[in-house]
């Protein structure tokens, strides 16, 4: 059985615990933003909650825990009942990501405060478990914020490229978009990520946590 997924049966719980609150809070953070800048759709669709079952995808969810590679639903977005569709269009994108980004600076400020015995007194089992499961969801959740900045579609990152695109390059970015995707599609499931994904990866999640670091640091000092 636990050759079966991706991860340990260990590391189990602590990926599922993470993946659920994760998602759900990227979803929920582009819904929010599109009803604040004036597009109730996902709002009338019942996806302004913090209900998983809201957001998560089953089969998304699972082909994550399998092959590391999945998805949530998608949150409606109506971009004509924007006033201004591109700068909206851009927040509403990054919302997502930058959600992840504020769960990983959560996490890490409670790691600090969990090391610290003064101000959060634990030890033994509870303390293990709250240690593994703030730990894989500060290193989910900025792979997270990587992964989904990515300039390919269907991610945000393409969606803000795309919005900050001269209206020329947009329309054949539009195009050619479907066969964006599937380059995509063969970049993740084969052993080109190697070589395209990890490398970002093993780059950018390093620097995030070492500047998270810097903002966290002193105030423990």
């Amino acid at each position: 059985m636990e050759g079966f997924f991706r991860f340990s049966l260990e590391e189990l719980p602590f990926i599922i615990i993470s993946l659920v609150v994760a998602f759900t809070i990227h979803e929920w953070a582009h819904a929010y933003t599109a009803y604040k800048c004036g597009d109730s759709t996902a709002k009338n669709q019942g996806r302004l909650t913090f209900n998983p079952a809201s957001h998560i995808d089953p089969l998304g969810a699972l082909l994550i825990l399998i092959v590391g590679f999945g998805w949530a639903r998608p949150v409606p977005v109506d971009r004509r009942n924007f006033k201004r569709p591109h700068l909206y269009g851009i927040l509403v994108s990054a919302a997502g990501p930058v959600s992840n980004l504020f769960i990983a600076f959560l996490t890490y400020l409670l790691l600090f405060i969990l090391d610290s015995s003064s101000l959060m007194p634990m030890s033994g089992k509870g303390a293990e478990f709250v240690s593994s499961l703030l730990s894989t969801m500060l290193h989910l959740n900025i792979v997270l914020f990587l992964f989904n900045l990515l300039p390919f579609p269907p991610l945000d990152g393409y969606r803000i490229l795309e919005d900050l695109a001269p209206e020329n390059i947009r329309s054949k970015m539009m195009r050619y978009e479907s066969f964006g995707a599937v380059l995509f599609l063969l970049i993740v499931l084969t052993p080109l990520d190697q070589y395209v994904i990890y490398p970002i990866f093993d780059a950018g999640v390093p620097f995030v946590v070492n500047t998270l670091y810097d903002i966290i640091s002193p105030l423990f000092i």
